[in-house]
């Protein structure tokens, strides 16, 4: 409201500048004004608008990850998140959004710097109270909105040209139907504006006292207020004045136990539901019952904010609000015990969530653990640096296995992990044993899976007894389905994922396929489908070992059909690749591709990388060979770009249809390309430094030999190969030559 020539100002600047900062005191509206920079300048970004909202983020080490996380991006290698994240936007053109970096301003300081200095199409659009002290940094201060000179009366139906007034009188008309401005009170509203220096936040905050006091009384108490509470003192920033004032007054017109509940409100970082608060803010004061009407309460005076999320109410207190609430806790010696008690409650729920796991609610299971993420990280922060809770926090991380898991965040959870057990307090326990036993199992089961397809034929048995190793059925907890056994049974599942994957790459895949048929059975009685998608997987690669490619096919379908692997981008990239071998084995080379070219692009989106971290990058493996040997360079390439065209819906649509045909294209669609010819302007955005390059991977050099004649590091030759590869649409080092050659 009343932004057009902030929006003017930033946009101008974004234009120029890798990076913008918009800086202002706490209430000014930055995080508003920054949202809707973006969303003026989306189309300007071919890869996307990325907003980061860090407001939640107390520990520097934690910055990559949230930023990693809000991307999307997906990646079980034991690398420095920060080093995944450069090479995940290496060769995009986006927007990055960093809110609220006076959280955490030297680790975002670093994340820029790092990612502005190794990509170029990359711009970031910060919100901070003070500047970050990078050299490409652009400053924008935030104004304040505009409001009328107190030593100047203002003409009678002006309120409009000063956005102070109009949005004290959007809020007021939302707690007083009808509310407006007019002759008779708009003297009064300009006063009041004024004396809140024009603070967004400030004013919303005074608005909601039209619930109970005219505009007359409200301005006149609100001026009594600020005298008594300011005390007139210089010490601080006269809006930084201001702004207290008007949160202190609203926290003194609030009852007793909404202010309690505020303050133990203010330890989550993140949203919360009703059960969340309950178990937090009661005890002594505030009895449970009470919990609900002093939300109620908060609510009334926007303090909270609601955020629906499905059938569930959550609540949010906006970053100045819940440092205030902090403050005040800190004041009744209740911090650390409030903390405990939110370690504590989310400790029950992941337990409860575990328990649950294996069986038909898992979406429903991981959306609830999803939403309570920046709670979950503010809780292991507070066992990480509170001596005495190191135990709590490990039993925190090992209950979440299966949610760091199923999302594929296990680098975060190895980061908590690791710093907790450096403390020394890992005590041989049950849950220090599972957790190492699936960390194990997980990279075994990936790095056996991924050596089984990437050979592109059977493997041959080797010599020696062929018997199978001797397991424990799972018949017997099926049957018993006594207390804890879905738990087990999860485990036991993956057990057998392990050994048929194994069996599988020793040339024994006839001992695997009944291991998984029973593991399936299991999956499917109890509704499953998280560990069933793994078994599904494993299945169809011990079918496809067999030859048995009908039935290959049809255990990979069955697991792009599960509504979790739907949900999960990595899970549809491993399992197209897995349908791309069997296509291969089956002669198909048309499939080959097109179900190639739809994995690369998932790869691509999400960053993911199973391998080596070329797994996108279109390295010419053995059915790739094949596929080009049957329909030749272009033949496969087209039909490549028309995976890579795909969004995923489509990908598994044409993944799970029977023929040999390529997708239908849309009308709108360009007419593919053939390998080899570009179009005329396609070197335009190629760098002088990435035209260097071009030429040296014309002439046959590797990215090593490339880095030695540029005297520069072989990971920024990658870098630089991967962008060429990139710009001009191009998937292979031969088809870059045939380019440059046909510049010459």
């Amino acid at each position: 409201m009343g932004r057009r020539h902030e929006l003017t100002e930033a946009r101008r600047l974004l234009a120029t500048a890798r990076l913008v900062t918009l800086t202002g005191p706490g209430g000014v509206g930055k995080t508003r004004l920054a949202a809707r920079v973006a969303e003026q300048v989306a189309r300007a970004f071919p890869d996307g608008v990325w907003l980061v909202q860090l407001a939640a983020v107390q520990d520097d080490a934690i910055v990559s990850y949230a930023v990693a996380d809000a991307l999307g991006i997906r990646d079980e290698a034991d690398r420095p998140p920060l080093d995944v994240l450069v090479e995940h936007l290496l060769s995009r053109r986006l927007l990055l959004v960093l809110d609220n970096c006076e959280q955490v301003p030297g680790a975002c300081a670093a994340l820029i710097g790092a990612v502005l200095a190794a990509t170029e199409g990359v711009r970031v659009l910060a919100t901070s109270r003070h500047r970050l002290g990078l050299t490409e940094e652009h400053l924008y201060a935030v104004p304040a909105l505009r409001a009328p000179d107190p030593a100047t009366p203002i003409r009678p139906g002006s309120a409009d040209e000063f956005p102070a007034l109009q949005l004290f009188a959007d809020r007021a008309a939302a707690v007083v139907p009808g509310f407006a401005i007019s002759a008779a009170n708009q003297a009064a509203v300009a006063r009041l504006c004024n004396r809140l220096d024009g603070l967004p936040l400030a004013i919303e905050l005074a608005a909601v006292r039209m619930r109970v006091l005219g505009v007359e009384e409200l301005e006149r108490r609100l001026a009594d207020s600020h005298r008594l509470l300011t005390g007139g003192s210089p010490a601080a920033p006269p809006r930084h004045q201001t702004l207290r004032s008007a949160v202190d007054w609203s926290h003194d017109l609030c009852t007793p136990r909404e202010r309690l509940a505020w303050a133990r409100l203010s330890v989550f970082t993140g949203s919360f539901d009703l059960s969340s608060a309950e178990a937090v803010c009661t005890g002594t004061g505030l009895d449970q019952a009470e919990v609900f009407d002093a939300i109620a309460g908060l609510m009334e005076k926007s303090i909270l904010v609601r955020q629906d999320a499905g059938d569930t109410a959550r609540y949010r207190l906006l970053a100045i609000l819940r440092q205030y609430g902090l403050e005040r806790l800190d004041e009744l010696d209740g911090l650390a015990e409030t903390r405990r008690r939110l370690c504590d409650h989310l400790l029950r729920l992941a337990q409860e969530c575990e328990r649950k796991w294996f069986g038909p609610d898992q979406a429903a299971i991981l959306a609830t653990l999803r939403a309570e993420q920046d709670n979950l990280r503010a809780s292991l922060g507070f066992c990480l640096n509170t001596p005495g809770e190191a135990r709590q926090g490990l039993r925190l991380v090992a209950s979440l296995w299966f949610y760091w898991a199923a999302r594929a965040i296990w680098v975060e959870a190895r980061h908590w992990w690791q710093l907790l057990v450096q403390l020394g307090t890992a005590q041989p326990t049950a849950a220090l044993a599972r957790w190492q036993w699936l960390a194990t199992l997980l990279r075994v089961i990936h790095s056996r899976s991924t050596a089984v397809l990437l050979t592109g034929t059977p493997p041959e048995p080797p010599p020696g007894p062929s018997a199978p190793p001797a397991v424990k059925p799972l018949a017997e907890l099926v049957t018993s389905r006594r207390a804890g056994a879905e738990e087990l049974l999860g485990f036991h599942v993956l057990n057998r994922v392990e050994l048929a994957c194994t069996l599988t790459a020793r040339g024994r895949a006839e001992h695997a396929v009944p291991l998984c048929v029973e593991a399936l059975a299991v999956c499917e009685a109890y509704g499953e489908q998280w560990a069933r998608s793994y078994v599904l997987r494993t299945l169809a690669m011990a079918q496809w070992a067999l030859g048995d490619h009908d039935a290959a096919i049809d255990s990979a379908r069955q697991c792009l059909r599960l509504p979790y692997v739907v949900g999960e981008p990595h899970a549809v990239g491993r399992t197209l690749e897995l349908l791309a071998v069997i296509a291969a084995a089956r002669g198909d080379a048309e499939r080959i591709a097109v179900l190639q070219g739809a994995a690369h692009r998932i790869w691509y989106a999400v960053g993911y990388d199973p391998l080596s971290g070329q797994w996108w990058g279109g390295r010419v493996r053995t059915v790739e060979r094949q596929g080009r040997a049957a329909l030749g360079d272009d033949g496969y390439e087209r039909a490549y770009r028309r995976g890579q065209e795909l969004p995923a819906p489509d990908a598994i649509a044409y993944a799970l249809r029977g023929g040999r045909g390529l997708p239908a294209r849309a009308a709108s669609d360009p007419p593919p390309r053939a390998t080899g010819q570009p179009p005329r302007d396609a070197g335009a955005g190629l760098t002088r430094r990435e035209l260097e390059v071009a030429a040296l991977i014309a002439e046959g050099l590797t990215n090593r030999q490339i880095a030695e004649a540029l005297v520069i590091s072989t990971r920024t030759a990658e870098g630089h190969v991967e962008r060429i590869l990139a710009k001009l649409g191009f998937t292979t080092r031969s088809q870059v030559a045939a380019w440059f050659g046909a510049q010459a």
